[in-house]
C-alpha cells in the first residue's frame, strides 16, 4: 500500500465505530452495547485480600468502549452503565448496585475516562502500540485520581490506605489490560485499512 493510499485510508478524527454505516440506530446500539459489554466485564470479579475493590474486567471494558466508540458515545455508553446500576440493575463489579459501595468512585472515574481516552483516539491515540500505551496510561490515571479519593471517603480510610488497597493492588492487572488494548486496537485499525483500499 502506498503512502498516499494509508493517508486516505486513515480519515482525522474516526474512531473504530465510525467505520460501521453512520445511522441514529448504529449509534444507541453502540451505546446500549457499550454499556452491556462494562456490564458483563464487570461480573469478571476476583476479590483482592484486604481490598472492597475487586479486580474486574470492568476498567478495560470502559477503556476499550471510550477508545473504539468516540468520546461522545463513550460518554453515553459509561454514564448508561452508571446510571442503570445506580437505579438498582446488579450489574457493577460482583453485582453490586447503587452508589454507597466504596468502589463506585471507579465507575465516575471510568465515565471520565471513556470520554477522555474516546477524545484521544479521535486524535489517533489508538493507532500505534506506542500511542495506545498513551492512551490508556492516561484513561487508568483518571480511573484512580476519581476512584481512590471516593474510596477513602466512602470507606472512612485515610489516603495512604486508600491507595495501599484501592491503587497498588491492581498496578500489574492494569498493565496486563492495556498491553492487550496496545495490541487489539492498532490490530483492528490495520485491519480496517487493508479492507478499505
Amino acid at each position: 500500500m502506498s503512502i498516499a493510499a494509508a493517508t486516505s485510508a486513515r480519515r482525522p478524527g474516526e474512531v473504530l465505530a465510525d467505520l460501521l454505516p453512520a445511522s441514529r440506530v448504529r449509534d444507541v446500539a453502540l451505546v446500549l452495547g457499550g454499556a452491556a459489554l462494562t456490564g458483563l466485564a464487570a461480573q469478571i470479579a476476583v476479590p483482592v485480600p484486604g481490598s472492597p475493590v475487586p479486580v474486574t474486567g470492568q476498567t478495560f471494558a470502559a477503556l476499550l468502549v471510550g477508545t473504539a466508540l468516540g468520546a461522545g458515545r463513550g460518554f453515553l455508553s459509561l454514564a448508561l452503565y452508571a446510571l442503570v446500576g445506580m437505579a438498582g440493575v446488579p450489574w457493577f463489579a460482583e453485582g453490586g448496585s447503587g452508589y454507597a459501595a466504596p468502589s463506585f468512585g471507579y465507575v465516575l472515574g471510568m465515565l471520565l475516562a471513556a470520554t477522555v481516552v474516546g477524545a484521544l483516539a479521535r486524535r489517533g491515540g489508538d493507532r500505534s502500540v506506542l500511542r495506545m500505551a498513551g492512551t490508556m496510561a492516561i484513561g487508568e490515571l483518571i480511573i484512580y485520581a476519581v476512584g481512590v479519593p471516593y474510596l477513602a471517603l466512602a470507606a472512612d480510610m485515610s489516603l495512604t490506605a486508600a491507595i495501599a488497597a484501592g491503587l497498588t493492588p491492581f498496578l500489574i492487572g492494569d498493565a496486563l489490560k492495556a498491553a492487550l488494548a496496545m495490541g487489539a486496537l492498532p490490530t483492528a485499525w490495520k485491519l480496517a485499512d487493508r479492507d478499505r483500499t
